[in-house]
């Protein structure tokens, strides 16, 4: 009975992120951007109940956030939490699943294909575009979930962008989004979600071991904080 009603708990988070990505794309149109990417995730956040309470500050002059990916529900998290007009990175495949691919091509969301050189040009430019618009650069650095906690090496493009136009860049650390909710495990336990923003740089090319060094220094703001965390006691 008890996996029957965690089950139900799990459905009902689904039905109302996907509720909330249709009302993204049903006001895409008849709202400025970015207000109805803001209004569905505002949605999401309110129905499957998740205060957040964020430390640190953002900066306004941010051009790219890398966060560290554990959930389905970052992504409107991390739209609630600040009114920039995000531009995410995402996986190409991504882009072309039904439904969800309307999600990002839409708000002309930036696709990027692996292991390909002629893709990651275009990625850069997709990126200076975005740019150019006033939009901030997003990226899960990771490349995909973790839910252990353990963040997975971060990947070179964010490193790549950065470094060509020397952006301001802003590390933001979510804490244990996964115990709140986990298509993996089929989960949905509503709760405080922490956001961590730390201190901004500028990308600095001739330092080859920033992008390393901001995944140690992230992993450390995470494994202190996760060491008080409710969902660790």
């Amino acid at each position: 009975m008890k996996t029957i009603f965690a089950r139900i708990k799990w459905l009902y988070a689904v039905i109302i992120i996907f509720t909330g990505m249709t009302i993204m794309i049903v006001t895409f149109y008849l709202l400025p951007k970015p207000y109805a990417v803001k209004l569905s995730s505002w949605f999401i956040r309110l129905f499957i109940f998740s205060p957040i309470k964020v430390k640190g500050e953002c900066d306004e002059g941010t051009q790219m956030f890398l966060i560290n990916h554990q959930s389905d529900i970052d992504i409107g998290v991390m739209e609630t939490i600040t009114s920039h007009d995000l531009a995410w990175v995402a996986k190409q495949e991504l882009f072309h699943v039904p439904f969800f691919g309307l999600v990002l091509r839409l708000p002309n969301d930036i696709a990027v294909e692996r292991e390909s050189k002629t893709a990651l040009i275009k990625m850069m430019k997709d990126c200076k575009d975005r740019l150019d618009e006033n939009r901030v650069i997003t990226i899960f650095p990771e490349g995909t979930r973790s839910e252990s906690g353990t963040m997975k090496p971060f990947k070179a493009g964010a490193k790549m962008v950065a470094d060509k136009y020397a952006l301001r860049v802003q590390p933001i650390v979510f804490i244990a989004t996964a115990s709140y909710f986990s298509n993996k495990q089929m989960n949905f336990s509503p709760g405080t979600v922490t956001a961590i923003f730390l201190e901004s740089f500028v990308a600095d090319k001739s330092d080859p071991d920033w992008l390393t060094n901001t995944q140690l220094k992230m992993q450390k703001v995470y494994d202190d904080e996760f060491a008080n965390h409710p969902r660790n006691r």
